[in-house]
């Protein structure tokens, strides 16, 4: 069965979810912060992670960017922060699903049955840092990271499988709905819009590098491509 890992600081949450998950034929690993709740994705073995926003050494949102830098795993928030703008900025920064604080251990549950199988096979192994000739970026898809003129990127996950997508199939033109189908784990479910939003904030990542210089191109009418050096 999936080991399940808790990143959650207070006890009695924590044994709550843990003995539902437990009845559930999972393997529960409760950590109280952070730096504890790395340590375990660094030993490998997780399949997902229920993440606290509220943690002792670390904010919750702060932990995710960084788990999605190094790993690709499943996340669910479970938070008191029921405010739209939360939620958006979770699931933005790379959460699966958004759990508000008080919440039923069932509803939990099912709600990780319902994201493990969304994502089965999500995982790949890891591939080496890879790029095309001339070709200013470098996807290392062990780190989980872009790198752009040699400097990493700072990219939600969206952002990072969007122009992965782009980099390793440079100059071919893509539909926004295929964009969709590659990238986003439910296609059917977002608007074809959300790929124009995301363009958008990663031409203003790669501006801030090379100014004046758009390296993704619009082909109107028909979707986007990553411009060719050549």
């Amino acid at each position: 069965m999936p080991d399940i890992l808790i990143v959650e600081d207070e006890p009695s949450i924590a044994d709550n979810i843990t003995y539902a998950l437990s009845t559930e034929g999972y393997n529960a690993h409760w950590r109280a912060s952070g730096g504890e709740g790395l340590a375990v994705l660094e030993a490998g073995g997780i399949d997902l992670v229920i993440l606290d926003v509220g943690l002792p050494d670390i904010n919750g949102f702060d932990l995710a960017k960084e788990i999605r830098k190094r790993f690709e795993v499943p996340l669910i928030f479970v938070t008191a922060r029921n405010s739209e703008i939360d939620r958006v900025v979770g699931l933005e920064i790379g959460g699966d699903d958004y759990v508000v604080k008080p919440f039923s251990p069932r509803e939990l549950t099912a709600r990780v049955r319902a994201v493990l199988r969304r994502t089965a096979g999500r995982t790949v192994p890891a591939q080496p840092a890879a790029s095309l000739p001339g070709c200013p970026f470098v996807v290392d898809e062990a780190r989980y990271i872009i790198s752009f003129q040699g400097s990493p990127l700072e990219l939600s996950r969206y952002e990072y499988r969007l122009l992965r997508v782009l980099v390793l199939n440079q100059g071919r033109v893509y539909s926004r709905e295929q964009l969709m189908e590659k990238v986003w784990d439910e296609p059917d479910m977002s608007l074809e819009r959300t790929v124009d939003t995301h363009i958008k904030t990663l031409r203003q990542k790669l501006r801030a590098f090379s100014p004046g210089e758009e390296w993704i191109v619009t082909h109107r009418g028909v979707g986007y491509s990553l411009k060719d050096p050549s």
